[in-house]
């Protein structure tokens, strides 16, 4: 594990590191049925499954190595594990909370074991798989019933202890580092923090995490109305690989409040922008092209470390994120004494 942590750090002073782009996107394509999404396995199972895409790494595990291997190929430096909803909150929709251990353990698998075949083929380039925590259908900080405001549909607890089952299980399978996702909630992401500071001190790990929040739209607050100073405290108070922002905005919209993030931060900063803003269909139409061209005022700037895509983005968007990020230096490190 050390000796990975050691390789991340190394490999993110030299260069932008880039992160791979929607697994969501790519699933789609391959327009999966109810019975695809069973198999055997599960084929009398009494709750429809079609849509559970965490589920896809039990009974689809070759079309998850096959995403894994196209983003690899398009010069993705991290792959994130296909886990996106894979807490035992989460999984309940599909009467699924059984699995969780299973299916996150096995998404690690599938992708350590790709991004060990593109390293061995060329060490100058490690390869990372980044283990995805996503934010829980439900949050600790608003309530879901616009009569009852005091009410709450989960507690920090409950977060802590469903986050510490899927924290444990991508460890075991062998994840590089943690990535805690499309914050909307900064207490959910508390709890997760909170549930891998347990693991790391019960194992006596070290492991590095990557924080990214979601700006929900052009108030420039999280979903729970913190700024992105605001944001950036709450979260700051444990060591970080670095901090960030993902989906909701496209690159161009994302500019301005990276931009303060970076200026405000000692840790290396992370995006992952959507293709764009969601048109008429709620579909996502920028193009490899365009995305490209906003995400070089980025680097121009100066102001990111790792960069990849979200919704709508394909192997080709990181194509093109990674032909242009070669060209620029990363953003350095403001220590402060």
């Amino acid at each position: 594990m050390s000796m990975l942590k050691n390789d991340i750090y190394t490999a993110i002073q030299k260069r932008i590191l880039v992160l791979d782009g929607a697994m969501g996107t790519m699933l789609q394509q391959y327009n999966f049925s109810e019975d695809d999404y069973r198999r055997d396995r599960f084929k009398d199972y009494p709750t429809s499954l079609k849509g559970n895409n965490d589920l896809l790494s039990l009974t689809q595990p070759k079309a998850i190595a096959e995403i894994h291997t196209k983003y690899f190929e398009a010069g993705a430096d991290i792959v994130e594990t296909n886990t996106f909803s894979g807490t035992s909150i989460a999984m309940a929709d599909y009467n699924m909370e059984h699995l969780v251990y299973e299916l996150n353990y096995e998404s690690a698998k599938i992708a350590k074991k790709v991004a060990e075949q593109f390293t061995k083929e060329n060490p100058e380039k490690p390869r990372f798989v980044a283990g995805s925590i996503g934010p829980t259908n439900k949050t600790a900080s608003l309530s879901p019933d616009v009569n009852r405001p005091e009410y709450r549909a989960i507690t920090f607890n409950d977060l802590r202890v469903s986050y510490k089952e899927q924290v444990e299980a991508l460890i075991d399978g062998g994840v590089d580092l943690l990535l805690v996702e499309t914050i909307f909630d900064t207490l959910n992401a508390k709890a997760a923090l909170f549930a891998i500071e347990e693991v790391k001190e019960e194992r006596n790990i070290d492991i590095p995490i990557m924080v990214s929040g979601t700006i929900t739209d052009a108030s420039g607050r999280t979903l729970s109305g913190q700024t992105v100073e605001a944001f950036l405290t709450s979260v700051s108070h444990i060591p970080l690989l670095s901090v960030g922002f993902n989906c909701a905005l496209g690159a161009e919209q994302l500019q301005p409040y990276l931009q303060r993030l970076s200026n405000e931060t000692e840790f290396y900063t992370s995006a992952h922008p959507n293709a764009g803003l969601p048109n008429a269909f709620g579909e996502y139409d920028q193009s490899p092209k365009e995305m490209q061209k906003f995400i070089e005022a980025y680097l121009k700037d100066g102001i990111i470390n790792i960069i990849g895509g979200c919704c709508g983005t394909s192997p080709e968007h990181i194509k093109a994120i990674a032909e242009v990020a070669k060209n620029y230096e990363p953003r350095k490190l403001v220590v402060s004494f």
